[in-house]
């Protein structure tokens, strides 16, 4: 049967494995970039971010005229989840990532949403639930066994330890985005949002490089240029329109089932092009962690159009508390 003779349905399948590919590879391209030149993670990430911002703007900038007036608290609120998005998230992975592999990283990010139940639980009066007791249980002894495979194959452990806790910091970073963007979303607009949110994040970024960093970091040979471009628009523009359209075609329960796919192909993808090591320790954690989000997810998904981290970000896509993932994130 010729592609363009696809059902709605084969499309949004197709649609939501490409998006969980696209955000699955954003590790693989940042180790890249550090494999290819001795490059930092705020350089790197200013890259992403400035290459993925003419998209962005190009796509939203009917978006941004529409809607009413934004208020002082408006403004506020959206500069506060924008510093913890796309900035204050992904500067603390790109940062981990420098110490760790890349499939301990997607491991890691993929427990947002247990500690968005958790913010939840403890700030906004919510209730655990048994299921996301459960998954809590589920995805940190996943992390544990990812964690012990590491470190049985590093040569120092206390690099890999300081790497995940900088990674941690970048899911924590983000949950606590995902909460607060409910309540943003709601005043806002969900695509106003996540285009203004962007843009802040971006704008937030290039401040760090200037006050951080020389000009002269920029200077990157051109493989680093072709990973942060390729990192903007195949693993951060392009997989939210794929994501997004999926969910319309396939609804956000099965967009979810099929966005766990990432942290697995994020490990194949280190083992082939990274040379990462792969054990039965690490794939057991793996499908732990799975496990969990997949808990939080059959209750979530049905009211939340977002599976991976970073589609919230930039698609706007309803993130609550139980919000599920994709950095990456």
């Amino acid at each position: 049967m010729a592609w363009n003779n696809w059902s709605a349905e084969r499309w949004g399948i197709v649609l939501a494995i490409l998006a969980a590919f696209g955000f699955s590879f954003k590790a693989i391209f940042v180790k890249l970039a550090y494999a290819a030149a001795p490059v930092d993670a705020v350089t790197l990430l200013t890259l992403r971010m400035t290459f993925a911002l003419p998209v962005v703007l190009w796509v939203s900038l009917s978006l941004l005229r529409s809607g009413p007036a934004l208020t002082r608290q408006d403004w506020g609120l959206l500069i506060l989840l924008g510093l913890l998005g796309y900035y204050g998230a992904s500067i603390l992975d790109f940062v981990g990532l420098q110490y760790i592999s890349a499939a301990l990283e997607r491991l890691i990010l993929f427990i947002y949403p247990t500690l968005t139940v958790l913010i939840g639980v403890l700030f906004m009066g919510k209730r655990l639930e048994r299921r996301q007791i459960g998954a809590l249980l589920l995805s940190y002894a996943g992390i544990g066994l990812a964690f012990a495979h590491d470190l049985l194959v590093a040569d120092d452990m206390g690099v890999v330890l300081l790497g995940g806790a900088f990674v941690f910091g970048s899911a924590l970073s983000y949950a606590l985005y995902s909460a607060g963007a409910e309540i943003a979303i709601k005043r806002v607009g969900s695509m106003r949002f996540a285009a203004l949110g962007i843009i802040v994040s971006t704008l937030a970024t290039q401040i760090h490089f200037v006050l951080s960093q020389p000009l002269s970091a920029l200077n990157q040979p051109a493989p680093v240029y072709l990973y942060g471009a390729g990192m903007a628009l195949f693993s951060t523009v392009l997989p939210v329109f794929w994501q997004s359209a999926a969910v319309q075609r396939i609804g956000a329960a099965r967009t979810v089932l099929i966005g766990t796919l990432g942290p697995v192909l994020t490990i194949f993808f280190g083992w082939l092009l990274l040379a990462e090591p792969v054990s039965l320790a690490q794939l057991a954690g793996a499908g732990l962690v799975l496990a969990g989000v997949l808990l939080v997810a059959r209750r979530a998904a049905p009211a939340q159009p977002h599976p991976v981290a970073e589609a919230a970000a930039v698609a706007g896509a309803q993130p609550a508390s139980a919000a599920v993932a994709p950095p990456g994130r």
